[in-house]
């Protein structure tokens, strides 16, 4: 079949890079981009750091202006889509209209985890997703005295940092027992707890909430799960996020942790390809299915689906890596640390400038850099291929991590 119309589900990150790398790789068929927040497509990260700061403005935030959308002849709806017809190959939308297509991209996300306690609806406890978020925390932010951030992982933190830097009174709660404990290592961990720490942050681990209080329908106290009582008039929750698959399961997608699909990001239905958050897809990194949250993935997803519809099929295995930005500090991280068991450490903590490597056995899984961007590109080439470095030779005195990649290429 001929593909004279794409429709993208989707208009985050990974849906705006589908429809401009169709466009780069020379298609001239009918790109349809649909969206259910209003105006044009974003960033995200920022939201929880710059923007909040109010360092950017929402025109800073837009991936492009509103006269690209034009000029490249992507149509841009403001609308949901309710429901596939795989069979006829259209989608329904909330406003009633159908649009056919002859290959369909799910770029639908993820959504917040909610508080699962009384008083989550009180005025004041928010979570941090989209720019309507971002805009009723603003305000809030600025008139708040005490914080409680529920969630000790990359939005909590970041928004912790910013809240900290206000003069606010900032208290997290994790119920692991370390700072960002799912995604990086102990020693790093502990630089970001020390950082936090010195900007007046309260940790308090293996910790959670049983119900928020609340004066006049506004959030004042939360109640921890050993029975204290912590002032807060603004509670943060940043407690992980939900695939938004419920779209796909209706049209009878395989669902496993989020949309399965293939090597090739194609899911069952070979008219339909699904990328980014959402997406459950065998990775040659993690050694098996994995599903992951980063604007890395959904860009290279969607580089590497336009490039499919183009004829230049390949199957997907780009190098995943990750950043957040927590006041002073930029962690970047390369690769899956997922069941490292050991640890080489290079740099100084003290001088909040450190690279970690994590090994499973001789195997290097990952590298994780704090305010050194140099070690964090180096780590990409390293990573990009069988990597050959093992914990002994790292350990060595004297170890370069630079000068070992120019001698190993």
């Amino acid at each position: 079949m001929s593909l004279n119309s794409v429709v993208i589900v989707g208009a985050g990150q990974g849906g705006y890079q589908v429809a401009a790398s169709l466009r780069q790789e020379g298609f001239t068929g009918q790109i349809t981009l649909i969206g259910d927040e209003p105006g044009l497509p974003y960033q995200r990260p920022p939201l929880s750091k710059a923007y909040l700061l109010e360092k950017i403005t929402v025109t800073n935030l837009r991936l492009r202006q509103e006269n690209w959308y034009a000029d490249q002849k992507v149509t841009l709806l403001h609308d949901s889509v309710t429901a596939i017809d795989r069979t006829n190959r259209r989608v329904t939308l909330a406003s009633g209209q159908a649009l056919a297509y002859d290959h369909l991209v799910l770029a639908t996300g993820a959504h917040n985890r909610t508080l699962p306690v009384p008083g989550a609806d009180l005025q004041g406890v928010i979570g941090i997703r989209t720019l309507a978020d971002a805009d009723a925390l603003m305000p809030l932010v600025k008139q708040a005295k005490s914080a409680v951030v529920v969630g000790a992982g990359f939005i909590g933190l970041e928004f912790a940092a910013v809240a900290a830097s206000l003069g606010l009174s900032v208290h997290v709660l994790e119920l692991a027992d370390r700072p960002m404990a799912r995604a990086i290592s102990q020693p790093m961990s502990q630089l970001f707890r020390d950082a936090h720490e010195g900007w007046g942050v309260k940790f308090d681990f293996h910790q959670g909430l049983t119900r928020i209080d609340g004066e006049g329908g506004q959030a004042s106290a939360v109640i921890t799960t050993d029975g204290r009582s912590l002032p807060a008039d603004l509670v943060v929750y940043g407690i992980g996020v939900l695939p938004n698959v419920a779209l796909a399961a209706e049209a009878g997608l395989d669902i496993e942790n989020g949309i399965r699909v293939d090597a090739n990001l194609l899911t069952a239905d070979a008219a339909i390809s699904a990328i980014g958050d959402v997406v459950a897809f065998p990775s040659v990194h993690a050694g098996g299915l994995v599903r992951l949250e980063s604007v890395q993935n959904a860009v290279d997803q969607a580089r590497n689906v336009a490039a499919r519809l183009m004829g230049k099929p390949a199957p997907y295995a780009a190098l995943p890596w990750f950043w957040s930005d927590q006041g002073d500090l930029k962690l970047q991280i390369v690769g899956l640390s997922t069941g490292h068991d050991q640890t080489v450490v290079l740099g100084d903590p003290a001088a909040k400038q450190l690279t970690v490597l994590c090994f499973k056995g001789e195997t290097l899984l990952a590298i994780e850099t704090c305010n050194k961007p140099a070690d964090h590109m180096v780590a990409r080439k390293i990573l990009s291929r069988a990597p050959a470095l093992t914990p002994a030779v790292a350990a060595a005195p004297g170890f370069d991590l630079k000068a070992w990649e120019a001698a190993n290429r």
